[in-house]
């Protein structure tokens, strides 16, 4: 990757001269069990998500680490995204401060300049990039109608450990950590936007689905636990975001989507 000297004035650099590949890893379909995403309910009361086998539906390739401040500064200068909400003085540090309106248009643009088909992972595809540091937040209670307080009570304790498991440290970009994959930086200080908007949805007695409601305009949010938030959220710290304990700053990776069919081998017999 490479950094922009912060020394040097970005509106006086071209852009599209700077922009480089990210480093990426790539994900293939495979089945993998997941707690699935949304906000769950059984015979009325809230209930943990259930777990399912799932797998993405094509390869991609993911970013190994999350956008830095001078990749995503490349595109403030080029005018294509706007100033995030974070620091901005140290190039190394991951972008934050941004919503999903922003990494969409950096998205947008690191296609544009690539050549590329970059977007935000869906949760699935983040949560098999994650690996063994994905964290299932899962209470493992259920609710009881005749005794209510067990969950809230499972609840607010969950709650008070992740307040105390915080860490609210911005570090350069790919030193907080690494899994198996070679992907890095998962669950630190910084939540990643992916593009899997919230549902809501409706179990019976027996867990048979009875309805699904998407709530698009609230996306997941991947980080030391799952979040879901309004688009337009810079800072969750300040509200906006749903029940439960918020990020501490908002962040992205993208994914590339792999060319498929007769195009797809071309182009990658040409690349090498």
């Amino acid at each position: 990757m490479r950094f922009l000297p912060f020394a040097l004035s970005l509106a006086a650099l071209p852009a599209a001269a700077l922009a480089a590949e990210p480093l990426t890893v790539r994900l293939d379909p495979a089945p993998f069990e997941h707690r699935l995403d949304g906000d769950w309910r059984r015979a009325g009361r809230n209930t943990d998500a259930p777990k399912a086998v799932v797998q993405i539906p094509a390869p991609v390739e993911i970013m190994a680490q999350p956008v830095s401040v001078g990749e995503y500064m490349l595109c403030v200068a080029d005018h294509a995204c706007d100033a995030p909400g974070g620091p901005t003085d140290r190039a190394d540090l991951p972008v934050v401060g941004v919503n999903w309106l922003d990494a969409n248009a950096y998205a947008a643009w690191l296609s544009a300049q690539t050549g590329g088909t970059w977007r935000l992972p869906s949760d699935a595809e983040w949560a098999q990039a994650a690996g063994s540091l994905w964290r299932d937040d899962a209470l493992g209670i259920e609710d009881d109608p005749a005794n209510p307080a067990v969950r809230w009570l499972a609840e607010y304790e969950a709650e008070a450990a992740r307040s105390r498991d915080r860490d609210r440290e911005l570090r350069p970009v790919g030193s907080l950590n690494v899994n198996e994959l070679g992907v890095h930086d998962i669950g630190g200080a910084v939540w990643e936007w992916t593009s899997t908007c919230l549902r809501r949805v409706e179990m019976d007695a027996a867990g048979v689905i009875l309805s699904e409601e998407p709530a698009c305009g609230i996306y997941i949010a991947e980080g030391r636990h799952r979040a879901a938030l309004t688009l337009f959220e810079r800072d969750p710290r300040t509200g906006g975001c749903s029940v439960g304990t918020p990020p501490d700053n908002m962040g992205f990776r993208l994914v590339r989507e792999v060319p498929q069919g007769l195009l797809g081998r071309v182009s990658r017999w040409l690349l090498g």
